[in-house]
């Protein structure tokens, strides 16, 4: 199970932390990844922390944003800097083992003036 929380209304140009905590998996084993959705398009992949710590980051986030994990907590986290309102969307952790997967609920995050 994953438990997402975090987002929130910001404005243009502020900051989020969005978090994800796992129970039930063994999750030190686990890739991490932040996806997200926004209304009408579909669900992308934002960023992805490896189980040995590497990093991947979509285009469209490389600067801005940054993943981490905590293993001692179950935590994997997504710092989000210099927001843009092309970020709103609702954003999802996923968990990944070879082909076992699982998805946490969507946290929303709004990105306005």
């Amino acid at each position: 199970q994953l438990q997402a929380c975090g987002g929130g209304l910001v404005q243009p140009g502020g900051s989020l932390r969005l978090s994800c905590v796992a129970s039930g998996i063994n999750f030190r084993f686990y890739g991490m990844s932040w996806y997200r959705q926004a209304p009408g398009q579909q669900r992308e992949l934002v960023a992805t922390v490896f189980s040995g710590g590497n990093t991947n980051y979509a285009d469209s986030v490389k600067g801005r944003f940054t993943i981490s994990r905590d293993n001692a907590k179950n935590a994997v986290y997504l710092q989000m800097n210099s927001l843009k309102p092309e970020d709103t969307a609702s954003y999802y952790c996923n968990a990944k083992f070879f082909k076992s997967s699982h998805w946490g609920q969507g946290t929303q995050v709004t990105v306005s003036s």
